[in-house]
């Protein structure tokens, strides 16, 4: 008998992710997570496949490894394992397996790391902290002050800063100690290796503006040091580094729009020097390129015919690409009903392993045959769970404002019948620069599958959809967006299958931000869900750790210039307007959406005698729903079912 799927799934479910395929396209290392109910740990090991027949093995013992990454030549695998301090460091195995050995002892931990071709160095980032504290500090016996210098002294998930900073160090496999190849104050990342192992390529913020704007660029330096070169002037922003097979041009992820940050709606570059950079794609294809420092852009592929492959997102759905360095022949690999996380090719590019999720999956491992297209999957891990308790069914529907066209996803309740009248919840995402994929979402998904029909609506400001449609929502945030999203939840309403007396909205971060707008404007909506808003633009400007860089962008300027269009756009301006019953939640260690947010949004509400309640997670960041503790999380999507349970009643 079918069961929902309840908050406690994260308990049941195993996640794969990190595929590393062999050169000669035979063998597949993987990462395999869990949650340990005894230690309510995370676990992850590396795991191991033959694709020739399909045989699974264990590969390594964990509990904390990631990021497998094949020599080469095929003969090694450099992984990341978490040190007793919770510092990643870098791990050697033998592909045939045997005892891994530790290669780094890096008193800051590593973000990602690289093999030179040569298959014996490897070059990576950590941070550098100028003044470091010793492993067995005591705080009791010696607390310590910390001093700012700078704006961007912490960053969230990461947490305290300081006068750290990231850089690259190459390391040879028989080395006792890394050399420390870049210095400064600014951050570096994504380090490639030129085919000739002479050179590496990074990205790095170095202008005079860095600390305000959301400025990168990509720089090449001797893999044995010097001053780096700058390969990507004309552009604003880039993330991730491919060389041509014949080491002359570079590839990045860029950006020429200093509004738009490559990771939000870049094309691909070709960075040939001495030359102006030449985009290769238009704002029709967003290149997927990560979340750094804490996810690495995936693999970009680039065949000595010409021929790149690369993950890239149209419209909430994701594809392998292929493209001629030219700029013709674009062509769908595979893809579509599915985000598309991750890619591993063979040393020839003629197969592929892809990460994928889709509404039906939390996610999975495919190999590809490029040339063929075949598609076959490798992984079904969660094939029991899903079959006792099955995802909910889903539509996609358009609506036309104006000249613009909005997307949206409607998810149903099991047993459907348009005969009955069903509870509605809207969904809305973060960003505003986020987008609803055709994935798995863990909330919508409980909500679902318990009973409600879950609306997600991707408004204009949503990536995927071009560079307009991203830069319509700036100094705009509750204006044109509102109106997408609620043009959705009248459209919605319209069908007959909609209980319109039992509506709630659920948002995390700027979801957030646009949820307590909702019920700061429309009084439909019986519950409201509030998870780590932005609520006062004033004072996220002071207190996130992006406010500056982010906030000038979104809304038209510093605090100083525009004060009074910050407090126009600000939800809590329109608290006194509330009737819905809110339910606040939020991470105590959230350097993104710092939780003063919520504090005053709280006091606001009760002091004008609304119906609010306050759940505060400690020691969470504001990815702490993806990376946060399993029992948090679960607490999460607990409380908000039994929210709307109360006010809504499935």
């Amino acid at each position: 008998m079918a069961k929902p799927i309840s908050p406690d799934l994260i308990f049941h479910l195993a996640g794969v992710a990190d595929p590393s395929l062999s050169p000669d396209g035979s063998t597949l290392i993987f990462s395999k997570s869990e949650i340990d109910q005894e230690t309510m740990q995370g676990q992850s090991k590396l795991t191991k496949m033959n694709l020739e027949d399909g045989e699974i093995s264990p590969f390594t013992q964990g509990p904390k490894d990631s990021m497998p990454k094949h020599s080469p030549d095929g003969e090694s695998v450099a992984f990341l394992r978490a040190d007793a301090k919770q510092r990643r460091q870098l791990w050697l195995i033998p592909t045939r397996g045997g005892e891994a050995r530790q290669l780094t002892k890096v008193p800051g931990g590593l973000s990602d790391f690289s093999w030179a071709p040569d298959s014996v160095r490897i070059a990576f980032i950590a941070d550098v902290d100028p003044d470091p504290l010793p492993d067995d500090h005591d705080p009791i016996k010696d607390p310590r002050t910390k001093v700012v210098r700078r704006i961007r002294y912490r960053f969230d998930t990461l947490g305290w800063l300081g006068d750290k900073h990231r850089h690259l160090f190459v390391m040879g496999l028989q080395d006792s100690e890394p050399s420390q190849l870049t210095d400064g104050d600014w951050d570096d990342a994504s380090p490639a290796w030129s085919p000739d192992g002479k050179n590496i390529a990074f990205v790095s913020s170095r202008t005079e503006d860095h600390e305000f704007t959301m400025c990168s660029e990509l720089y090449v330096i001797s893999s044995k040091g010097g001053k780096p070169q700058l390969r990507s002037n004309g552009l604003r922003s880039v993330a991730a580094a491919c060389w041509s097979p014949d080491g002359t041009k570079l590839l990045t992820i860029g950006s020429e729009d200093p509004q738009i940050a490559s990771g939000t709606q870049g094309c691909l570059y070709i960075l040939n020097n001495g030359r102006a950079p030449k985009a290769i794609t238009d704002d029709s294809i967003k290149p997927t390129a990560g979340f750094g420092p804490i996810i690495p852009a995936p693999q970009i592929g680039w065949t000595a015919s010409g021929q790149i492959y690369f993950i890239g997102e149209s419209k909430g759905e994701t594809f392998l690409y292929s493209i001629h360095e030219s700029g013709s022949d674009l062509k769908k690999i595979t893809g579509g009903s599915m985000l598309i996380t991750q890619v591993s090719f063979d040393a020839e590019m003629s197969h592929a392993v892809i990460a994928s999720a889709s509404p039906t999956s939390v996610g999975d491992l495919h190999s590809l045959e490029i040339r063929t297209k075949k598609l076959n999957k490798l992984t079904a891990f969660n094939r029991e769970f899903f079959a006792t308790h099955p995802p909910a069914a889903w539509e996609k529907f358009v609506q036309t404002r104006g000249k613009i066209k909005i997307e949206s996803r409607l998810f149903f309740p099991p047993d459907f019948s348009p005969k009955k009248r069903y509870p509605l919840i809207l969904d809305i995402h973060g960003g505003p620069h986020g987008v609803f994929y055709d994935s798995f979402v863990l909330w919508n998904q409980v909500w679902a599958t318990h009973g409600y029909l879950v609306l997600c609506v991707n408004p204009r400001g949503s990536t995927t959809y071009g560079s307009d449609f991203v830069k319509s929502v700036l100094a705009d945030w509750g204006g044109e967006d509102f109106k997408d999203i609620m043009g959705a939840v009248d459209e919605v309403c319209s069908r007959s299958y909609v209980d319109k007396k039992r509506l709630g909205v659920h948002g995390y971060s700027y979801g957030g931000f646009m949820t307590s707008w909702v019920v700061g404007h429309d009084t439909r909506f019986k519950a409201a869900c509030v998870g780590a808003p932005c609520i006062d633009l004033p004072s996220f400007y002071g207190t996130s750790d992006i406010g500056v860089p982010f906030g000038e962008i979104q809304w038209g300027g510093t605090r100083f210039e525009n004060y009074e269009g910050y407090l126009k756009h600000s939800p809590l301006t329109y608290v006194e307007n509330v009737k819905t019953p809110v339910l606040l939640l939020h991470g105590e260690a959230d350097h993104r959406c710092n939780i003063e947010q919520s504090e005053q949004y709280f006091l606001a509400l009760k002091r004008l005698g609304k119906e609010v309640e306050f759940v505060r997670f400690p020691g969470c960041s504001h990815l702490f729903l993806r990376f946060g503790h399993p029992k948090l999380r679960q607490e999460y999507l607990q409380r908000t079912l039994d929210w709307f349970n109360k006010y809504l009643g499935s």
